[in-house]
């Protein structure tokens, strides 16, 4: 135990000693929750839509008022077809919306099918779809009201009533940022120990440490166990930033999101010692780190991109990525007070594969200089 703490005092200092770790573990963990907290946002504010009105009737200025008076779209009225099309074709507008000439005649004949074109851009899929989806909710709430003038005697009308359930402000923030700070704990947790092993070999401190009589489990141990702390503190204030800074509700059980973060830290701590352990340059380690833990975890976690919509071939290696299951465990604790079974086999998920990686460091670890 003394040997066991004066390694991790050793390592201790040299982390404070060295400006990059703190500047890693506390200043890059900000800048990318701010980035990935704005920046990477599914939402729309208020739309710009054009209104093409090619019919004089009361029906097609009530749908023109309809989608004018919608909070979700800021809707120009009255702009010709040619002037809307070049508003879309240079982007000052996201679609544009045709009223038909015909459209109160066939709106007022028995039997009629009046129609409203909606013309978006494609190039922006998802924005496309808000658009389609905002100016199909305006009108509907126009025939609503309209069938309600109609018939307001009549008591047996289906009202639609959605609710919904973790989320009801219906954010994508809320649900982003937790995913935001898996990737954040994943690139600080595999860089930071990526160079320790990595450092004491090319500044020749490792066959010093070799020739003492420190065990390989004392080793290891030193050199994760500062780190463990200092990923913890990074989550802390990863955490702090997104509840109280950005306003992402927390619902769920401290003493889980920290059993659940000492397990993740195993697997990303794990992981960088042993790229550092088996590359023993800092520079080809901290590339390797990079690699293997930012792009599949940006990719492939659920983060952004729904795992389940992903061809059969990628799934597997997406179910071996232990970010995939902390994005889970995060959101379910973020957004949720009840972690039930969903958090407990993503738990054991994410303890199975530290298990794994920490195990394939002490095979890797040798008490040799070979």
């Amino acid at each position: 135990m003394r040997r066991l703490l004066a390694l991790s005092w050793k390592e201790s200092l040299q982390i404070v000693r060295d400006p990059s770790s703190v500047l890693m573990a506390f200043v890059v963990p900000i800048v990318m929750i701010f980035i990935f907290g704005y920046g990477v946002n599914l939402d729309t504010g208020e739309t710009r839509v054009a209104v093409v009105i090619e019919d004089a009737g009361d029906q097609g200025w009530r749908v023109a008022d309809a989608i004018a008076g919608s909070p979700y779209l800021k809707a120009q009225l009255g702009v010709g077809r040619e002037a809307a099309s070049k508003a879309l074709k240079e982007g000052d507008v996201r679609g544009f919306v045709v009223i038909p000439a015909d459209f109160s005649r066939e709106a007022l004949r028995p039997g009629g099918r009046p129609a409203v074109q909606v013309v978006t851009d494609g190039s922006e899929p998802n924005t496309a779809a808000f658009v389609a989806s905002y100016v199909s909710g305006a009108v509907a709430n126009l025939r609503t009201q309209e069938r309600d003038e109609v018939d307001a005697r009549t008591s047996s009308r289906i009202e639609l009533q959605p609710r919904y359930w973790f989320n009801p402000a219906v954010v994508s923030r809320n649900a982003l940022v937790p995913g935001s700070i898996v990737i954040v704990m994943t690139v600080i947790g595999a860089l930071l120990t990526s160079l320790v092993v990595a450092r004491e070999w090319e500044r020749g401190t490792m066959e010093a440490l070799l020739s003492t009589p420190v065990t390989k489990a004392e080793l290891l141990l030193s050199k994760l166990l500062p780190y463990y702390v200092l990923g913890i503190a990074s989550m802390a204030l990863c955490v702090a930033v997104a509840v109280f800074i950005m306003g992402v509700p927390f619902r769920g059980s401290l003493l889980l999101l920290m059993l659940s973060t000492t397990l993740f830290l195993g697997t990303a701590l794990g992981l960088g010692l042993l790229l550092s352990t088996a590359l023993r340059n800092q520079f080809n380690a901290a590339q390797a780190a990079l690699n293997a833990a930012f792009l599949p975890a940006m990719m492939l976690s659920g983060f952004v991109y729904e795992i389940a919509s992903m061809p059969k071939p990628v799934q597997v290696p997406a179910s071996a990525l232990p970010a995939r299951y902390f994005v889970t465990i995060l959101q379910t604790l973020f957004l949720s007070d009840d972690a039930g079974r969903l958090f407990w086999l993503n738990a054991m998920a994410l303890a199975l594969i530290a298990t794994i990686f920490l195990t394939l460091v002490a095979v890797k670890t040798k008490r040799t200089l070979d």
